[in-house]
């Protein structure tokens, strides 16, 4: 390698323009969201810009979900993003649950302002006889749509996916995290039985599990939600929660129980085998790209993002390191053309980038920044030896590597750089995991640690409340492995039967 690339000085230059974890975690996550080329602000309040290096990590997320999804027998459908004020008030838990956050279209049209050239007004004649909520969650639209749909057990199950947009109003926004219109999936299934709802409730938290911890290598806690923190109309809300670097939890994905909920709000019928008319049984599942702020907190250092080879925008990149030699530059751009076609046949996002407008330790630092699993240096003195310089994102350790079985030599790297990172992830959740047996402990814990705390609760709302109140803690979940054991809430005192997971949470 030339010793004139100072990647050092590159390095230092892009880090300098990085907030560190430990001076603020917040801006940190925002520099990465914003320098890392995934997003950017909107002229729109609470709203985003996902940039395509952005776009890019989500698609690759949402084809691998989709082909899950497919497998598991599941179709795709669109629905209307308008839904009528009547549809959405119909199921009352569901209304009252997302009223402070929907968005509400009450005019069709604008006119110009008379009395200001250029400005336009709404147009006070073109109220709608109905006003229309842009949709928050769609189990009202789809809902009522499947009336006109089941009529007989023949009809059933409907295994329906829908990828869309949604609108909730947030007041507080962050980049990927919460913002006031964001991408999702939404899953909306019909049944026969109740048996067979809560199995495919199951099944597609499982589908959510294994995607986030064998892709995005991010361990994760399968649990039931408490009454107060469940998805308003339904009856039980499974979940998925991981761990974030900062102590946080965050709630990666949810999968509903509705029970016979809105069925019943949108009288969903159906005739039985015996010929009696049943209400059907349904759930509601989803995931947003809430996982890309996920997958960034959880695994990206203080030089830029980590990204899990699986679902990695870009594996691998090749930088040329180019001097004088115009023939050697031309050996050096064939070698890589080759080992580009090489690496995409085997299945590998690769790029070779030649840009002469940047020195390679610029590159070097840039490709850092952007979280690329595995990085190619390839120059003269490479060429003639046979060899080429790697190095890894994960560990940004460094090696020469001979050029005969390269291919294969990058394939086990980034299986092997896709594996430490959950195993990384799943050593930090271990020592973040903790028990307290008493408020003492359970507060010195939250303030001093942060992470996982498992402790016992009496099982009332008000207790749960009022944990919050004190301590800004949550209860996560009720992890679904739970094992029976008697002991005392932390707050109050009573009896308790099993201890649940709290945290701290985004």
């Amino acid at each position: 390698m030339l010793p004139e690339l100072g990647i050092e000085k590159y390095a230092k230059y892009f880090m300098s323009t990085l907030t560190t974890r430990q001076q603020d975690y917040s801006q940190w996550y925002n520099d990465l969201i914003l320098k890392g080329g995934l997003a950017d602000y909107s002229s729109v309040r609470g709203c985003m810009v996902i940039k395509p290096y952005g776009f890019a990590l989500w698609e690759n997320m949402r084809d691998q979900l989709d082909r899950m999804f497919k497998e598991t027998g599941h179709q795709n459908a669109y629905f209307p993003l308008f839904v009528p004020k009547s549809l959405f008030e119909a199921e009352e838990k569901n209304a009252e649950g997302f009223a402070k956050e929907c968005a509400v279209v009450t005019h069709y049209r604008l006119k110009a302002d008379p009395s200001k050239k250029g400005k336009l007004i709404v147009d006070p004649a073109a109220k709608l006889e109905e006003e229309l909520v842009v949709r928050p969650t769609s189990e009202a639209i789809i809902w009522n749509t499947y009336k006109g749909w089941i009529q007989s057990y023949r009809d059933l199950p409907i295994l329906i996916n829908q990828w869309a947009n949604v609108v909730r109003w947030e007041m507080r926004t962050r980049l990927f995290l919460r913002t006031a219109e964001f991408l999702w999936q939404e899953g909306h299934t019909a049944h026969a039985t109740k048996e067979e709802a809560l199995a495919e409730t199951v099944k597609m938290l499982d589908v959510y599990a294994h995607f986030v911890e064998e892709f995005m290598a991010l361990p994760v806690v399968k649990g039931v939600k408490t009454a107060n923190e469940r998805f308003a109309g339904a009856e039980d809300t499974y979940c998925i929660e991981a761990l974030m670097q900062d102590g946080k939890a965050l709630q990666a994905g949810t999968s509903h129980f509705l029970g016979q909920n809105f069925a019943k709000a949108f009288d969903v019928k159906f005739a039985a085998k015996d010929n009696s008319m049943e209400y059907v049984w349904a759930t509601s599942w989803g995931v947003s790209t809430r996982l890309i702020g996920a997958l960034v907190m959880a695994h990206s250092d203080d030089q830029g993002l980590v990204l899990p080879p699986r679902i990695a925008p870009l594996q691998v990149v090749i930088v040329p390191i180019y001097n004088k030699d115009a023939i050697a530059r031309e050996k050096i751009d064939k070698k890589a053309a080759e080992l580009v076609q090489a690496l995409k046949e085997k299945g590998i996002r690769v790029q070779f980038d030649n840009d002469d407008s940047t020195r390679p330790g610029w590159k070097f630092a840039e490709h850092e920044l952007r979280g690329v699993p595995i990085r190619i240096a390839l120059g003269a003195r490479d060429l003639e030896n046979n060899q080429v310089e790697i190095a890894r994102r994960d560990t940004k350790e460094k090696s020469q590597h001979s050029l005969d079985g390269l291919l294969d030599h990058v394939s086990f790297l980034l299986t092997d750089i896709q594996q430490n990172l959950f195993n990384r992830a799943s050593q930090f959740r271990a020592e973040m995991t903790n028990e307290a047996n008493n408020w003492d402990e359970f507060v010195k814990l939250l303030d001093e640690k942060g992470g996982f705390i498992s402790a016992h609760w009496d099982g009332s709302p008000e207790t749960e409340e009022k944990i919050k109140e004190l301590t800004k803690a949550t209860i996560r979940c009720i992890p679904i492995d739970n094992k029976p054991e008697a002991g005392k809430c932390i707050l109050t005192g009573m009896p308790s039967s099993q201890r649940v997971l709290f945290a701290r949470a985004y």
